[in-house]
């Protein structure tokens, strides 16, 4: 697939209005996936949905420094979306309670049974 400058157009204006990497995918056509479009807009600069968030001064969403957890809530591309942000685990990119959800025991069971 070729990025055209009207398929570039198209990508930065649809980016810019808050579309999904997918939805923008759709748009394209041409067999382009969620993850080529998530890569031409890195090496665009496109900022992402936080960062534009951030930019515009917006207190509801947090971004994440090297030393707050990663745990995304929210829908990406909405105004609701933001991370976590509170006090990672040393060496993981989680709070304690949200390593509670992401990791779990290599072989143990916690049923209790066998």
């Amino acid at each position: 697939m070729q990025w055209t400058d009207e398929r570039v157009k198209t990508l930065k204006k649809l980016w810019e209005e808050g579309k999904s990497a997918r939805q923008i995918a759709e748009v394209l056509g041409n067999g382009l996936t969620r993850n080529a479009i998530i890569g031409k807009a890195n090496r665009m600069g496109l900022r992402t949905p936080a960062s534009r968030a951030k930019a515009a001064g917006n207190p509801e969403t947090q971004t994440t420094g090297s030393q707050g957890c990663q745990w995304p809530t929210g829908h990406p591309g909405t105004a609701e979306f933001h991370f976590c942000g509170a006090p990672r685990e040393h060496g993981r990119p989680y709070c304690t309670p949200h390593c509670t959800v992401a990791y779990r025991r290599l072989g143990g069971n916690e049923s209790g049974g066998n």
